[in-house]
This record gives structure tokens, C-alpha cells and sequence, in this order.
């Protein structure tokens, strides 16, 4: 499945899906266990790394295996925002002692 870039229409979209009221669609937040579901019933992508962003904020990225992928930001309270979406997802294994 090909995903474009997550647009702000899209974006509704998934707040509508997961209760988030439209006027907070700009945002594009809600709750963490919601949006988790959501990627994986309707994108089926899992998350494939994680990291943490300021303190107490975790930024993960989930993807499929067909290729799309999504990055969200999980603030302490358990909102997550949706940071960008797109497709051709690869997962890169650097060589240990190899240059960057």
C-alpha cells in the first residue's frame, strides 16, 4: 500500500477515528493507546524504534512491512502527536566500528 505524506486532511481523519475533536486537529494529537491501535488495525505498522526526545518525551517510529511508516511523539500525560507519515520505509543495520 502506497501512503503519501500524512496531510492535514489525513490527519483529521485519524483524530476523528480515534475521538479527537476536529478543533484540535491542527495539532494532530490524542491519546497514545488509541493511535497505537489505530496504526496497526488500518496500516498495520508496529513500532521499529524508539528514543527519547526531552524528558519525558519519546519519539517512535512505526512501520509496515510493505513500507509505510509513521513518527509520533508520546508527551509524559500519554498524548501522542502525530510528527510526520510516509512510505518506503528501510531498515538500515550499521556495521559496528563502520563510519556513519
Amino acid at each position: 500500500m502506497i501512503r503519501s505524506s500524512l496531510t492535514p486532511l489525513a490527519a483529521l481523519a485519524v483524530l476523528t477515528a480515534i475521538g479527537t475533536s476536529p478543533a484540535s486537529a491542527q495539532s494532530a494529537c490524542g491519546p497514545r493507546e488509541q493511535l497505537v491501535k489505530l496504526l496497526a488495525d488500518q496500516y498495520k505498522e508496529d513500532p521499529v524504534g524508539m528514543g527519547l526526545s526531552q524528558p519525558g518525551q519519546i519519539l517512535e517510529v512505526f512501520a509496515s512491512s510493505n513500507g509505510s511508516w509513521t513518527m509520533v511523539m508520546t508527551m509524559p500525560d500519554g498524548r501522542a502527536c502525530l510528527i510526520a507519515a510516509g512510505d518506503n520505509w528501510e531498515m538500515v543495520t550499521r556495521v559496528k566500528g563502520s563510519p556513519v
